[in-house]
């Protein structure tokens, strides 16, 4: 897919799964701490939320059977947290 998109880099999506990843395992206050006051680092090493995004767009992207193993990754880890979406509405009160 990275391929045959103008917009993707070989290793984007890698690249966003590693940084949902790492994002969803920190401690819940560092979670609350980056909502209330910005991560200065996500603006050099990239945006978690992004990369979830980024994620999304890529399953839609692929066939059924393809997204099948990276779906459930990614629903594992959403799991962990809850989903985006719960998420961030989580930390919008």
């Amino acid at each position: 897919m990275e391929r045959t998109r103008n917009y993707l880099q070989p290793g984007d999506i890698a690249e966003a799964l590693r940084l949902w990843k790492d994002y969803v395992r920190r401690p819940a206050r560092e979670l609350w701490h980056d909502d209330e006051f910005g991560n200065v680092h996500w603006y050099c090493c990239g945006n978690p939320f992004e990369g979830r995004a980024l994620l999304d767009s890529a399953l839609r992207a692929m066939s059924p059977c393809g997204a099948r193993e990276l779906r459930k990754i990614i629903e594992e880890l959403d799991a962990s947290m809850g989903s985006p979406d719960s998420a961030s509405d989580h930390r919008r009160r």
